[in-house]
């Protein structure tokens, strides 16, 4: 299948073994670009609040991140109260993040870099190491492990062993769980494709694009969850 990036890689001299290693690397890298770019744009309007008053009469890339910000922020108080806002910036760069990769594979000639473990890996070690960090800044050490140990003391070593292998296992489910529907709604459009080319691929990109946002949604919902569980106070009175 062709591959702009290789395509680009072999005519500017890059060995094409290496472009193939780092692929996903090199998409990561051209995604956080493009939010970059298009996030300075949105941001030219949105510095001057008094135009943002009254709302725009057609869908501009300003408004389309007023939206997705808007959305996201309400869902993360729904889930987590008032302190959403303090844990907004992650959620949401990391949302909009997963949305543009998971979309850059409905393009033809582009590869999504969350069709590569190690990118969504490095996405949900963020996340781990993030909720701990929190939780224990906002519990206290103490408390956070005991919050882990349970109510009943002698059930507490099995109770701490348990949890320390679930919060082991979420980078890894994260990770595989985006992984695999990724590569095989991919699969899917490539192969349809291949076999008609016509009409039938829309209807795959379409639900691509379902997939794509589905994802993106599930992964950053289920690290709100983390967050909450860990910083959550009421559970230890």
């Amino acid at each position: 299948m062709f591959n702009l990036f290789l395509w680009l890689g072999t005519h500017l001299g890059i060995s094409h073994t290496w472009m193939e290693h780092h692929l996903h690397q090199v998409t990561a890298t051209f995604v956080t670009s493009v939010i970059a770019l298009l996030s300075f744009i949105a941001w030219q309007r949105l510095r001057h609040p008094e135009k943002c008053l009254v709302p725009q009469k057609k869908l501009t890339l300003s408004g389309l991140f007023e939206f997705m910000v808007a959305s996201l922020l309400k869902l993360m108080r729904d889930v987590m109260g008032e302190r959403a806002d303090r844990y907004f910036p992650l959620i949401g760069s990391l949302f909009i993040y997963l949305l543009f990769s998971n979309l850059l594979g409905l393009i033809p000639g582009f590869l999504p870099p969350t069709e590569n473990v190690n990118t969504n890996l490095a996405c949900a070690l963020v996340v781990f190491v993030y909720y701990n960090v929190v939780g224990i800044k906002e519990q206290g050490i103490k408390n956070y492990i005991k919050h882990m140990a349970g109510p009943i003391i002698w059930l507490a070593p099995l109770m701490l062993a348990i949890e320390i292998i679930s919060h082991l296992v979420r980078p890894a489910s994260l990770s595989i769980r985006l992984f695999g529907n990724i590569t095989g709604d991919h699969l899917v459009l490539e192969i349809f494709s291949n076999l008609v080319p016509l009409v039938v691929p829309i209807i795959f990109m379409l639900l691509g694009i379902f997939v794509s946002f589905i994802q993106a949604f599930v992964f950053t919902l289920l690290s709100m969850v983390y967050i909450a569980l860990a910083t959550e106070h009421e559970a230890h009175h």
